[in-house]
């Protein structure tokens, strides 16, 4: 089959959106599909490797590192050009017209859902908007567009049950054990911290926090983790891997009350993440809202412990 993947937000910080995309990309090639994924760039590439083709379409640049398909135009005309069998589309919004694109030609398309809308709209709505109704509303709207919805946790199903959608599957996200697994040993545990702070006593607990640093991922309360468990007595320090927007303000929060906190900001290479996460001997995962939490089974594999947010679907894999 031809499968084209298409997604808004794609980009080498987009965490687990991109990680999910490509696990799934490297899956259908594996399987012998021919597959092409279709993303927002500065302007139009072409790229073709042995994982499939990679296709650029211009989109505008909403925060540091990530952009938007305002004008959907140009993806259908790719489309056009590729005639699939299938469309996978991992966005809710602008890239959704493909859908009708798709179905006018009796192409068959699948919805990826990779948040809950009512979590994330639900900060920026005005009070008197009643969020449910909102998100229910917009959502049985995609549940009509599409073949069929795919979710990866109980948690980000029940938004497209709640308003009955037909065809709707779970599908639990992996993780590729061969790269994220426990440190060989005690000696790189401590190699990893000495090289990043040789002053570090070896009797602190050391927390790492994954993931971006937005509003949504309430990444601020791992600094207020430790500043309450100094606060007990308790000698601990915290990596910090990844960016966002709260950057700037959680650093400073960090050196304004004079907290053990490293920020190591976008890390690319997955070996070095192995390496920030299994030199922990706790990992946080903050974020009230996560739909499936790949962070968290990243940390697992890796042998760490993790504590995790009583809501959103982290604590399904802790279950």
């Amino acid at each position: 089959m031809r499968i084209v993947q298409l997604a808004n937000l794609y980009s080498p910080v987009s965490g687990g959106l991109r990680t999910a995309v490509d696990m799934l990309g490297a899956g259908y090639a594996a399987a012998g599909h021919q597959r092409a994924l279709v993303v927002p760039g500065r302007a139009h590439t072409r790229t073709e490797s042995d994982k499939g083709l990679l296709i650029t379409v211009p989109g505008m640049s909403v925060a540091p590192g990530y952009r938007l398909v305002l004008d959907p135009r140009p993806v259908l005309r790719v489309l056009a050009r590729l005639e699939p069998d299938v469309v996978e589309i991992s966005d809710k919004a602008s890239l959704t017209v493909a859908a009708r694109w798709a179905r006018r030609r009796g192409v068959r398309t699948v919805l990826f859902s990779h948040e809950r809308l009512d979590a994330i709209l639900a900060p920026h709505l005005p009070g008197r908007l009643p969020v449910d109704q909102v998100t229910d509303r917009w959502n049985r709207r995609l549940a009509a567009m599409f073949d069929d919805v795919v979710t990866t946790s109980a948690f980000a199903a029940a938004e497209f049950a709640r308003v009955g959608t037909p065809r709707l599957h779970r599908v639990p996200l992996g993780v590729d054990l061969a790269t994220f697994r426990p440190a060989d040993d005690t000696v790189e545990r401590s190699a990893s911290s000495r090289e990043d702070d040789p002053s570090k006593s070896s009797g602190s607990i050391r927390l790492v926090h994954l993931g971006r640093l937005s509003r949504e991922k309430n990444p601020d309360l791992a600094l207020t983790t430790v500043r309450e468990l100094r606060r007990r007595g308790v000698s601990v320090e915290l990596d910090v891997v990844g960016s966002g927007p709260l950057h700037a303000a959680l650093r400073s929060l960090a050196i304004r009350e004079a907290l053990p906190v490293r920020f190591h900001g976008h890390v690319h290479r997955r070996e070095d993440v192995v390496r920030r996460l299994a030199a922990a001997d706790v990992a946080l995962a903050t974020c009230p809202v996560e739909s499936f939490g790949l962070a968290v089974l990243e940390a697992l594999a890796c042998g760490v412990p993790v504590v995790a947010a009583d809501r959103g679907a982290a604590r399904e894999l802790l279950a």
